[in-house]
């Protein structure tokens, strides 16, 4: 499961940067902010993860 959320927040990250530029691109601000938000959720994921397997050893 552990592997299976890492991913989930790669992809996270990954859909979050892709928005923010398509939204810098065009001049969207809030699509630019929700891409960011995405890449935050991301950020967040991986590292409870990371501190899962810290705690798991």
């Amino acid at each position: 499961m552990s592997g299976e959320q890492k991913n989930k927040a790669k992809v996270e990250q990954a859909k979050g940067k892709i928005k923010e530029v398509a939204g810098r691109t065009v001049g969207n601000e809030r699509m630019e902010a929700e891409g960011r938000g995405e890449q935050m959720k991301g950020d967040a994921r991986q590292a409870k993860e990371k501190a899962k397997d810290v705690f798991k050893r």
